[in-house]
């Protein structure tokens, strides 16, 4: 993905398919990967000649160094002109007039064209049937035919950022999410792919940070910080005062030295409570519930401090900084729960840093949904989803009939999701329209051309009641002796790891020799993680479910 022209998930099939090893293969793909060459058939029938499974034909032996790029394939405009001045004569400015009948499909001119072209032909000893099948594919794929300039251009843009990409991901990255920097939309998305590429992105951080995000390297390997400009209320004057204070101490220890040393005309409370809650300022001493509530002591302090400036108080012997006054205790507070600071940072940022809602919940969501926000696109209408996540954006409406609807926001670790309760649900759901609540939604993809799948939302569950359904009975088959694995000790420390409420029966079996059925005194939780164990101890498709 983020790979330009190429990263929707039907270009990317066809990349796989087609195996691109050239320009001239991407040139191709982003003229092929439209509307009219994918109906026709074209596409596939590209692909095949690519890899040799279909046969090129040359009907003229001058259509090679033409069209042998394309495979025997009118595929571009430029080929249009370049033929009928290869085997017609016509000039290059006559053959545009004909590339331009062709694409406007003007039924008159192409009757005149299309004698000219015959004539030209003849007239060079060409036979008379294969020059006219010439300009009638001439004539079909002229109605669609791409301006090779063009997708050259796009084919060059998309292999320099896909080469920047393998080769500098961090880099590449970093850049990527500055340019979104105010799109909370696209900015989680590509956090969510650098976690994918195993590239961490660090929280935004007073002592650390830039005005964008950067590049860095730390103990852990390279990364990418988060940038002071992301903070909402935070403005590129008060991040240069920060960065510029920072060069000069180094690193600042405490909320009031930052302010005696920042330029705090550039800097206001609403700036510093933003920082606070975003969770920039955690590097330095105190919780975020005791930092929110200092900034007015940390703002005097530090006025006080430009005053000492600009009044000349420094050192003895005017060469330093007057003695620093000393710094107050911290108020005395309770620290937020990991709630409220997720619910601050997505105030600030748009979006949580240091984790998520549902990460209270992930043995749920991985019970329980289906699908998440990056895997809707390509399901068909009416397609049964199931997804977890949290409740934002809620709007209440009414139709032309004036029955109520409400449209509404599915937050997941991947992105967002629009969703719709239609009327015919709306009784029933209403209630469970509860910001920020974490649940369980069910319902139907409904996907739009050109535009993210959204939902009809079905059944809404808050995940703190959503429950797993367990069988009350599994069978699970064992070989016996087989490999020289110790099956049952290990079997024995799976069950007393997952203790729960499903019974166990043991079908123990011996090929050619004994076949016995065991039913295990303890009780076990066959969740997802207890199947996967259950397949690396047993083999795959060992467990059956016997009563539900």
């Amino acid at each position: 993905s983020v790979v330009f022209q190429f990263e929707s998930p039907g270009m990317r099939d066809i990349l796989r398919r087609y195996q691109p090893t050239r320009i001239e293969d991407l040139t191709a793909l982003n003229a092929l990967y439209r509307p009219g060459p994918i109906q026709g058939g074209m596409l596939d029938d590209f692909i095949e000649r690519k890899h040799g499974r279909k046969a090129v034909q040359w009907d003229f032996p001058e259509l090679k160094e033409i069209l042998g790029e394309t495979y025997g394939i009118i595929l571009y405009q430029e080929q249009v002109m370049q033929i009928s001045s290869k085997l017609a004569g016509y000039s290059l400015g006559d053959a545009d007039i004909l590339r331009r009948a062709m694409g406007k499909k003007k039924f008159e001119e192409m009757a005149k064209q299309r004698e000219r072209f015959l004539k030209g032909a003849a007239d060079r000893g060409h036979p008379a049937k294969k020059a006219e099948k010439i300009f009638d594919l001439m004539e079909q794929f002229a109605g669609y035919g791409f301006n090779k300039s063009h997708s050259a251009a796009y084919a060059f843009l998309a292999f320099v950022t896909g080469y920047l990409k393998a080769h500098y991901p961090v880099d590449f990255m970093a850049a990527l999410l500055t340019s979104e920097t105010g799109n909370v939309a696209k900015v989680v998305k590509y956090i969510n792919e650098c976690r994918e590429m195993n590239i961490r992105v660090l929280p935004p951080d007073v002592n650390a940070s830039e005005y964008t995000f950067t590049p860095v390297r730390d103990e852990k390997g390279d990364a990418i910080r988060f940038g002071l400009g992301a903070v909402k209320n935070v403005g590129q004057n008060a991040v240069e005062a920060i960065i510029k204070a920072r060069q000069e101490l180094g690193q600042f220890k405490s909320i009031y030295q930052f302010c005696e040393h920042a330029d705090m005309q550039s800097i206001n409370r609403r700036v510093m409570e933003s920082l606070v809650k975003a969770g920039a300022m955690d590097s330095l001493q105190g919780t975020r519930a005791q930092l929110l509530l200092a900034p007015d002591a940390a703002i005097e302090m530090g006025n006080r401090a430009a005053k000492d400036r600009d009044s000349g108080q420094a050192g003895l012997f005017g060469g330093g900084p007057a003695e620093e006054h000393p710094e107050p205790a911290l108020p005395k507070a309770n620290d937020w729960t990991n709630k409220e600071k997720l619910q601050n940072e997505k105030e600030l940022l748009g979006f949580y840093v240091s984790g998520h809602p549902l990460d209270n919940y992930l043995e749920k969501v991985l019970e329980l949904a289906t699908h998440d926000s990056s895997k809707l696109e390509g399901l068909e209408k009416g397609a049964e989803v199931a997804l977890c996540g949290m409740i934002t954006g809620v709007q209440k409406r009414r139709n032309r009939e004036q029955k109520p609807w409400a449209s509404l926001v599915i937050e997941d670790r991947s992105g967002s999701i629009d969703a719709m309760v239609f009327t015919t649900q709306y009784e029933a759901l209403q209630n469970m329209l509860v910001e920020d609540q974490a649940v369980l939604i069910r319902g139907m993809a409904l996907p739009e051309e050109g535009n993210p799948t959204k939902v009809s939302v079905k059944e809404i569950i808050p995940l703190d009641v959503a429950r797993v359904p367990l069988p009350s009975l599994i069978s699970v088959k064992v070989f016996v002796g087989r490999n020289g694995i110790d099956r049952a000790a290990e079997l024995q420390q799976l069950f007393a790891r997952k203790p729960g409420e499903t019974q166990v029966r043991l079908r123990l079996e011996a090929a050619r020799d004994f076949s016995v059925i065991l039913d295990v005194p303890s009780k076990v939780r066959p969740d997802r993680e207890f199947r996967a164990e259950l397949n690396r101890i047993c083999g795959p498709d060992m467990m059956e479910v016997l009563g539900s």
